[in-house]
């Protein structure tokens, strides 16, 4: 799989009994028409966001923690003898109007937002955590909690209520509900504190990134783009009002789509520098000394609670449990994927040499280059592929079409709900019989105020309980055309639709009774298998063939170009899986940090000892994303958890394996996908339901097959 731009967006807020993955903040003003006051009355619930301003989401978030914790008192305090029913059924059913708040919320801070937006956002911040905690360590409501988890074998229980149990007491211990009173005051003020600088983390990497564009003057400058790009980079200039410029915006990762492309080695080292020093410049966008607090914080979190570090304190909910079984798993990837690396900078050398350029080999040269390379082994131009991936056809040609093959679902495009940007597009979903059952909002071009990456939420979370059906969404950062252009996608965007349908997939198809266990509301290292799962589809003849057609011509894909890209899809995968490697090492190495270790002062000495430590401090292989704008770790949720692509990845190759095995693309096989893996939410140990789908445990021999990796010393 490719591994993108992908990630869960995620802050902490609590709903129920988990602490969900999400992100909440607030705004001033609003009255009791506040339309976040009263659920909506629109079609599956979905937010009215032709209604919502910035001034009701105050008032809302204020309104939604003083009605939950009224909810959570009630529940801690009732005098009846506790039950399921009237201690983890009302949690479950508590905090609507907070959770409605949130979600929100969520989707405008992260892909539409402004300086207002995050002004609420950073203010609340610290005000949300603060709630959360006061619910997670209400010491009355654990007792209830503690005492029913300990009789749950006497409960009577039916596997969905018994999980929700575990899943609710592991929550709250893990968050501090058995601590002592002392420890859990440090832990609020610590919580808050963290709560605050993610948050503002989040927002100044968005702002760096904006300011960290490369800006040049010369058309000349910009060599080797297409004219339709060059007209995209004419456009942004014209957004900055900096006569004759043309802008290069960053996306999230290390390396930059137009390293590929351009022909000047000045302007390629100037955007590979804006890029990796984004967030580094010693102005207020400088997040460094923010991280080096962040971390300390996790530390001194994990020391109260009673763990060596914070990964082990974070990986105890995961499907990897320990951080002795992540490390022991990179330690399988690194060396193959090194190996590889290597191999491929030999070729790329020589085509250095080849191309008169006698320099080092550089990190900005090696997709330039590389793809020189792919061109002459391959016979495979990123141009001359483009112009059959038109997004519009991809989705519903490609996404769609292979999620009727395999689950008979269908889709039909809807303008009568309000959308949040002009971009937005909302698709109803039907089931195999015809039942409507979802709904899937798309938000896929790239701006400015948008976050970097590309991600899925709820709007509406399935819940048998609370009669609701789900409201899925896809964002993504693909570069928007000029009027008048088709958006053209390249493979590897073309991969980024497919791998966050498959997020929207599971989301679509949740069948839980309980909100906390609904749909994605999985582990990190579980959450990523159905999304890069879905990504195989994306190359299968049948499918390819529906949705991969010539905007100008209207021609098929033709067999021979087909040919090239199935040939190449090993190529370059050493580079590729060597820095993914980086980021999930360097993420380890910053979340292993115990109390005993020295206190980090220096963030950029730190990353280059944690790379040559776990063997990634390769030169021109620079980590997928440096320290100061991994925003996964230090705002997304997935600290001492960027591990979980490849751990998801092991699942997702041996997942498919099955169905070659199988028969492939057929509806019996999507059938027994959807019931055994994406319509089970986390109702079940994720290891057991796994193996009980596969027939036995994961293999990491189908990764390093389709990465066309060969572990050192053994032959292929």
């Amino acid at each position: 799989m490719k591994l993108t731009y992908y990630y869960f967006l995620s802050f902490l807020i609590l709903t129920s009994c988990t602490m969900q993955n999400r992100n909440p903040q607030p705004s001033a003003g609003g009255s009791e028409s506040n339309p976040l006051f009263q659920e909506s009355t629109l079609p599956y619930h979905t937010i009215p966001f032709d209604k919502i301003k910035e001034t009701d989401f105050v008032p809302a978030f204020e309104k939604g923690m003083q009605e939950e914790m009224k909810e959570v008192d009630h529940i801690a305090t009732d005098t009846a003898i506790p039950s399921f029913e009237n201690v983890f059924v009302a949690l479950e059913r508590s905090g609507q109007v907070l959770k409605r708040t949130n979600l929100a919320f969520n989707v405008l801070t992260s892909a539409n937002t402004d300086d207002r937006l995050q002004q609420i956002q950073e203010a609340m911040a610290a005000r949300l955590s603060a709630h959360s905690d006061s619910i997670y360590m209400n010491a009355k409501l654990f007792h209830k909690i503690d005492t029913l988890y300990k009789q749950l074998n006497k409960l009577s229980l039916d596997p969905e209520s018994k999980r929700l149990v575990e899943h609710c007491h592991q929550q709250f211990v893990m968050n501090g509900a058995a601590l002592p009173d002392s420890s859990k005051e440090q832990l609020k003020k610590l919580n808050e504190e963290e709560a605050t600088l993610s948050t503002k983390f989040s927002n100044q990497l968005l702002a760096a990134a904006k300011q960290g564009a490369l800006v040049v003057h010369s058309k000349e400058q910009l060599a080797g783009l297409t004219d339709a790009e060059i007209a995209a980079a004419a456009e942004a200039g014209k957004a900055r009002s900096e006569k004759g410029a043309y802008v290069l915006s960053l996306t999230n990762t290390t390396q930059q789509p137009d390293l590929q492309s351009l022909t000047n080695p000045e302007v390629r080292k100037n955007l590979f520098e804006a890029s990796s020093t984004r967030a580094e410049k010693g102005d207020s966008n400088d997040t460094r000394n923010n991280i080096l607090r962040i971390a300390a914080i996790r530390r001194e979190k994990a020391g109260l609670l009673g763990f060596p570090s914070y990964a082990a304190w974070k990986l105890q909910d995961q499907m990897a449990k320990t951080p002795a079984a992540v490390n022991n798993f990179l330690s399988k990837l690194v060396p193959p994927a090194l190996a590889k690396a290597t191999a491929e900078a030999r070729d790329i050398k020589a085509m250095k040499l080849q191309q008169k350029d006698t320099g080092a080999l550089e990190p900005y040269d090696w997709d330039f280059y590389a793809e020189k390379v792919r061109k002459a082994k391959y016979d495979l131009d990123e141009s001359e592929v483009k112009p059959y991936f038109v997004l519009d056809s991809v989705l519903k040609n490609g996404v769609f079409f292979a999620a009727n093959q395999l689950y008979g679902i269908t889709f039909k495009q809807r303008t009568d709900l309000p959308v949040y940007q002009e971009d937005v597009k909302v698709y109803e979903v039907f089931d195999k019989d015809g039942t409507p059952m979802a709904l899937f909002y798309t938000d896929y071009f790239k701006r400015d105020n948008k976050n970097g990456g590309a991600w899925m939420d709820n709007f509406v979370t399935q819940s048998k309980l609370l009669n609701t059906r789900p409201v899925v969404y896809n964002v993504c950062n693909f570069p928007k055309p000029v009027k008048g252009q088709p958006a053209l996608l390249s493979f590897d965007d073309v991969t980024t639709m497919f791998h966050e349908f498959g997020h929207a997939l599971h989301g679509m198809f949740a069948d839980q009774q309980y909100p906390s266990l609904s749909g994605a509301n999985v582990s990190r290292d579980f959450v990523e298998m159905p999304s890069q799962f879905n990504e195989h589809w994306a190359l299968d003849s049948t499918v390819l063939k529906n949705y991969a057609r010539n905007y100008k011509t209207g021609a098929v894909i033709p067999q021979a170009l087909v040919d090239k890209i199935k040939n190449a899809g090993t190529f370059n995968q050493g580079y590729a899986m060597t820095e993914l490697l980086a980021a999930a090492e360097l993420d380890m190495q910053w979340h292993l940090l115990g109390a005993k270790d020295s206190a980090v002062t220096d963030v950029d000495a730190f990353e280059r000892k944690a790379l040559t430590k776990t063997g990634t401090a390769v030169a021109y292989v620079p980590p997928r994303y440096r320290s100061s704008y991994f925003l996964h770790i230090w705002a997304n949720g997935y600290s001492a958890g960027y591990y979980a692509y490849s751990w998801a990845e092991m699942l997702d190759h041996d997942a498919f394996a099955w169905f070659k095995e199988n028969g492939g693309l057929n509806r019996a096989n999507g059938q027994r996908f959807r019931d055994m893996i994406l319509s089970r939410g986390n109702t079940e140990d994720l290891a057991t339901l796994y193996k009980a789908f596969r027939g036995k445990e994961p293999s990491i021999e189908p990764l390093l097959e389709n990465r066309g990796l060969v572990v050192p010393g053994k032959k292929k």
